[in-house]
């Protein structure tokens, strides 16, 4: 009987056993016993990877990497599955991410199920049929509109806080979640502060859990568990991205994740008048060199601009990050590179010109510091001017954790720096209407 401080899985438990007391309690097994423990969760599962008792609406597994929310999410699908009338929503940011993670990865449906409860999958119809007869389909965030007119017994929703149209999606799956004598949603999420997480940890109806990457150690490799805690320890990526934490806002910071997320938007404008490529380089292309920031960015005729893409490289030559800027002037059709050039001065033109002789474009030199350049940016953002069509985690980290003095430099939020000063803050240069895919 698990105690109340009992972390371990029976599996686990068992495993800590010596062999003669081991092969006590294995030997007392029936043939067929252990098929059935193989495919028991309860068996394999620690005691918070188990549904919560109770009369609840939502669950929240707030949670860092590693630490087992796609297994939990699949296995409480795979149980709720064994109703015939089970009607299942299951959704991730994309299609792509449900599919891939969610149904075929190594922790997903598919996998989970034993043969003779698998689900049939139909990608095509985005559509899981178990042989008793439930189904589930498969939806994504970026079309939070596909909800509208389905109806749901249950719900699994993985990476909410990655999700760009996360508070129309949640609503529009509340709505169908209207099937059965208890619907119920379960949400497995890395936490980032947004409001709609912060929201449904505040309500009645939601049980949260939380936990850790380093919950789940024993089955991860060592090499990952000592360079989490080697490059991550102490740090504010690390307690969100490892421990699970709701971080509030930093005191100093120019930007909070609420005023970011205010101004977020799906789409960008059909028609945008001036896109750019901007791009804080690294001189250096070694293990230990500063990410190459690189920040596409648009505006439109109102003065709005838009953050379109981090194309952001990490520890590159020189050759790779002009390599990458350049494909991504080529695939916004861009029509100016802006790059700062206090370090490397004239070679980071001829970089870039060895590759594209004609590449248009503009050095910039930083005669203020960063906080200084970054005030009038981050204003704009408080005005509501500035738009991130999507979500960008590691920008986004760098720009609500920036304080001046006490932070390493952030490359990519210089970059985006570079880029509002060039569309929004200088003299216009003139107008290029243009259409291009996103």
């Amino acid at each position: 009987m698990t105690g109340p401080f009992e972390t371990r899985s029976i599996a686990e438990r068992l495993a800590d056993l010596t062999p003669d007391q081991r092969a006590a309690i294995l030997t007392e097994l029936a043939s067929g016993d252990a098929a059935l423990i193989e495919q028991n969760w309860r068996f394999w599962a620690r005691p918070e990877q188990l549904p919560p008792l109770g009369d609840w609406l939502c669950w929240l597994v707030l949670a860092g990497r590693g630490f087992g929310k796609t297994r939990m999410g699949a296995e409480w699908v795979r149980m709720k599955a064994r109703d015939a009338q089970a009607r299942i929503a299951i959704a991730g940011a994309s299609y792509a991410q449900a599919r891939a993670v969610m149904v075929e990865g190594p922790s997903g449906l598919l996998a989970v199920s034993p043969a003779h409860e698998r689900p049939s999958f139909e990608p095509s119809r985005h559509l899981l049929r178990w042989p008793n007869g439930a189904t589930a389909h498969l939806f994504s965030a970026e079309q939070p509109e596909a909800l509208r007119g389905p109806q749901h017994s249950a719900a699994w929703v993985d990476e909410l806080a990655k999700c760009a149209n996360a508070a129309p999606f949640w609503d529009m799956l509340w709505m169908g979640l209207r099937l059965g004598d208890g619907p119920q949603v379960m949400v497995t999420t890395t936490p980032r502060p947004m409001p709609l997480l912060k929201d449904l940890i505040d309500r009645d109806n939601t049980v949260v859990t939380r936990g850790s990457t380093w919950a789940n150690a024993r089955n991860l490799a060592g090499a990952f568990i000592a360079e989490m805690n080697n490059r991550y320890s102490g740090t504010r990526l690390g307690a969100q991205e490892l421990e699970g934490a709701l971080l509030d806002d930093i005191e100093g910071a120019l930007w909070s994740h609420a005023l970011i997320e205010a101004a977020r938007v799906a789409k960008h404008p059909a028609n945008m008048a001036r896109v750019v490529v901007a791009v804080d380089p690294v001189i250096t292309g070694h293990s230990g060199s500063d990410t190459c920031g690189i920040v596409v960015a648009g505006c439109d005729d109102g003065g709005h601009g838009y953050v379109l893409a981090d194309v952001s490289v990490a520890a590159a030559s020189p050759e790779t990050w002009a390599s990458a800027a350049l494909d991504a002037m080529d695939r916004f059709e861009a029509d100016r590179l802006v790059a700062e050039v206090n370090q490397g001065g004239d070679m980071v033109e001829a970089v870039l010109r060895a590759k594209q002789a004609n590449v248009p474009y503009k050095g910039v030199h930083a005669s203020r510091g960063k906080w200084a350049r970054a005030e009038p940016v981050a204003a704009l953002y408080e005005q509501a001017r500035v738009h991130h069509v999507g979500r960008f985690e590691a920008l986004e980290d760098e720009m609500t954790s920036y304080v001046a003095g006490q932070s390493k430099s952030p490359d990519r939020m210089d970059a985006l720096v570079w880029a509002m000063t060039d569309l929004l803050l200088e003299p216009k240069a003139t107008p290029s209407i243009r259409g291009f895919a996103d």
